[in-house]
């Protein structure tokens, strides 16, 4: 008989309190790879969600720690236990635990995932799933600088409403594009608890853009159905660059639907399938802006519409990593195989202005090398409708190559290169400078229907954890590219440019919001005339 406020097999443990059985006293439990060997099953899941700061730490026992505690609320058990891959009764699966986890960190609400076996007796093994929030309220003002342009934006922020994962907020944000404010809201456990619900409502200097979708994705490798709706409306003022000035604007007002529905017959032998069919709708309307200089050539109203055929192919091998693209943090690399194939079939009858094929292939693949080294490869393939209305083939390809040095260094490589079909007009060109590469230079400083980016990095990981808020690195860095080819290639430095540069990085890894801050120093080195002799950037990414 379970204790009181057990519920189905699942025992939840909020702070210290335990309700479940204790595990015998003696030797640990066995592993998780023993216990599925034994045939053993799963007892009770006990669910504990810490809070911010661990109190019984001595180095996040301070007053200011114990306040964040206060006022943060605690994600709520329920929370934790809808996404769980594994449920009391069924067989262990050490698979499955090393998902579940993998999947838990990928949740902005999170900081830190534990998964261990509890106690083993009769064939049965209880297991303790204990959580650690991150500070999900972001009050926050940001200032950023890439490419000699500067952006800012605040605002209020909850990735995490009342303990439920929910995000709710409302903000303001200016860069080079545009100003405004927007309105986001989403829930990722609606209905059977893996539904989610997006909506977002943005009204800015140029326009607005409003978007919603429904959607119960393929979330793990075994799951066998998946169907969803998504609604994307815009209307907004493009640029055209050239050597980082914008050359002409236009007004671009198009709608973007899509409802499909999915199948796969789970993971088999290491490898999932995923089929999907659905139907799509884009429209995509140009008009010349008042007091704006236009475009020699207005890009051609068009639209698509017609229904799809989508494959996707996922090996199940995935490399548990530190000190890559995060600082003390764990990573999951995907080594494995992956690929996506969708084709679209415009159809004229159904409204499209022209009937045609259309398809998006991607490719990523890892490979492990016997000195320690990672090598990442990705690939991607496209045919669209284009801004003349004709149809516009692009292909790319990159590699990244990431090699520790030591437990707190690494040697970092990237190198990409992509090519537009014959026939690319201004508005669909590549764009290289600032914060898309080459971050001595200004933003979409070069454009082209060919692009090439060689970056190289040292990097360094540091064990100072100030405050226990923030992870520190650094970076020293190489940049070398070019844009060129087309109707919108630069008149003035149109060759290869590089810059050679230093950063910090600061990880914010105890708040939702926080990610990797990056200010880096970078001096141009094949500088022309109007471009400073050092750019200072300062922006927010996701990874180092």
């Amino acid at each position: 008989m379970l204790a009181a406020g057990c519920i189905g097999g699942f025992v939840f443990m909020p702070g210290t309190s335990v309700c479940a059985q204790e595990a015998p006293q003696g030797s640990p439990p066995p592993t998780f790879r023993e216990l599925e060997a034994r045939g053993a099953r799963i007892g009770e899941v006990r669910v504990d969600t810490q809070n911010i700061f661990d109190p019984r730490d001595p180095h996040e026992n301070y007053g200011l720690f114990q306040l964040a505690n206060t006022l943060h609320i605690r994600t709520r058990p329920h929370a934790i236990e809808r996404l769980l891959l594994f449920k009391p009764g069924e067989p262990v699966s050490e698979r499955l635990i090393e998902e579940t986890e993998r999947l838990l960190r990928t949740y902005r609400f999170l900081y830190d995932v534990s998964i261990k076996p509890a106690g083993y007796r009769d064939g049965v093994v209880d297991i303790d799933v204990t959580t650690r929030d991150t500070w999900s309220l972001d009050l926050t003002g940001r200032l950023g600088r890439s490419g000699g342009t500067n952006s800012f934006g605040f605002g209020i922020l909850e990735y995490n409403l009342l303990g439920t994962g929910t995000t709710l907020g409302y903000s303001e944000s200016s860069d080079v594009d545009r100003h405004g404010r927007e309105f986001q809201a989403s829930y990722g456990q609606a209905f059977d608890g893996r539904t989610i619900l997006a909506y977002s409502q943005g009204r800015f200097s140029d326009g607005d853009r409003t978007m919603a979708s429904i959607t119960r994705p393929f979330y793990a490798l075994d799951t066998r159905w998946a169907a969803g709706a998504s609604w994307d409306k815009w209307n907004r003022i493009d640029a055209i660059y050239n050597a980082g000035d914008v050359a002409s604007e236009y007004r671009h007002v198009g709608k973007a639907t899509e409802v499909f529905g999915g199948w796969s017959p789970g993971l088999v032998s290491g490898w999932t399938q995923r089929f999907s069919a659905g139907v799509t709708a884009l429209d995509d309307t140009y008009r010349v802006e008042p007091d704006r200089i236009a475009p020699d050539a207005l890009p051609i109203d068009h639209t698509v519409r017609g229904p799809f055929l989508r494959h996707e192919l996922v090996e199940d091998h995935y490399v548990r990593v530190s000190n890559r693209d995060l600082i003390a943090r764990p990573e999951f690399f995907e080594m494995g195989f992956r690929s996506r194939l969708q084709v679209t079939r415009s159809l004229e009858a159904w409204g499209a202005s022209r009937s045609a094929w259309l398809y998006s292939l991607s490719l990523s693949r890892g490979f492990s090398m016997p000195w320690g080294h990672d090598l990442l490869a990705s690939a991607t393939a496209q045919r669209q409708v284009g801004s003349t209305g004709a149809l516009l083939d692009q292909a790319g390809a990159m590699f990244r190559y990431y090699g520790p040095q030591s437990a707190r260094s690494a040697f970092y490589a990237a190198i990409s290169a992509d090519a537009l079909g014959n026939g690319a007009a201004a508005p669909d060109q590549l764009l290289l400078g600032g914060d898309n590469g080459l971050r001595g230079y200004p933003l979409r400083y070069q454009s082209g229907d060919r692009r090439a980016l060689l970056t190289v990095e040292h990097r360094l990981y540091t064990d100072w954890y100030p405050f226990r808020l923030v992870r520190v690195g650094g970076a020293v860095f190489f940049d070398v590219g070019r844009a060129w080819g087309g109707v919108n290639q630069n008149a003035e430095n149109p060759g290869w440019l590089s810059d050679v540069g230093f950063g910090l990085r600061l990880a914010l890894d105890r708040a939702a919001f926080g990610n990797v801050l990056h200010a880096d120093v970078a001096v141009p080195l094949d500088r022309a005339p109007g471009i400073k002799s050092v750019q200072f950037l300062v922006k927010t990414q996701v990874k180092f």
